[in-house]
């Protein structure tokens, strides 16, 4: 077995979590998790694209988050006026969920301190690194996501 030290999901989390010592302070200066901070960003992102408002299955896979922690996040969000949820007309069992005005005045105030942040990053990695690191994450990703379909096809068939 590999050294513990030496592990990939560790050398990750390792990696995370010196990341995030750069976005946690600005977080908390506004009284946000990261975990409820990734959902604003995504519904600001959804709302940039001309797209009112998400499922709350799709936002939960766009965030990475199990429903229960994002219905407890969407909730707290809703209480400070920065999303609304409402239900699907289409479908009485879906939820949508959208950023409100006062959640797109918070991002933008937000979004240059956040900037400076990954600006001090770039610096100390450096930018060809960085951007090698997102194309390398991106491939690793994909390469497993695309390992674990084919997985799941050779079960299915097996199970046929």
């Amino acid at each position: 077995m590999r050294e513990f030290r030496r592990s990939l999901p560790m050398s990750l989390l390792r990696a995370r979590e010196a990341v995030m010592r750069n976005f946690i302070p600005h977080l908390r200066e506004h009284d946000l998790s990261p975990q409820q901070w990734r959902v604003l960003r995504a519904l600001y992102d959804t709302a940039q694209s001309d797209a009112p408002d998400i499922e709350m299955t799709t936002l939960a896979e766009r965030c990475f988050l199990l429903m229960p922690s994002l219905s407890r996040i969407v909730q707290f969000l809703d209480k400070r006026g920065l999303v609304k949820r409402r239900i699907s007309e289409h479908d009485q069992r879906r939820s949508l969920i959208s950023i409100t005005e006062d959640g797109i005045k918070l991002v933008n105030l937000m979004a240059p301190q956040s900037e400076a942040r990954y600006q001090r990053i770039t610096d100390a990695f450096g930018y060809g690194k960085l951007e090698l690191l997102y194309e390398l994450l991106d491939e690793l990703t994909e390469k497993l996501n695309q390992g674990a379909a084919e997985q799941e096809s050779r079960t299915e068939l097996k199970d046929n």
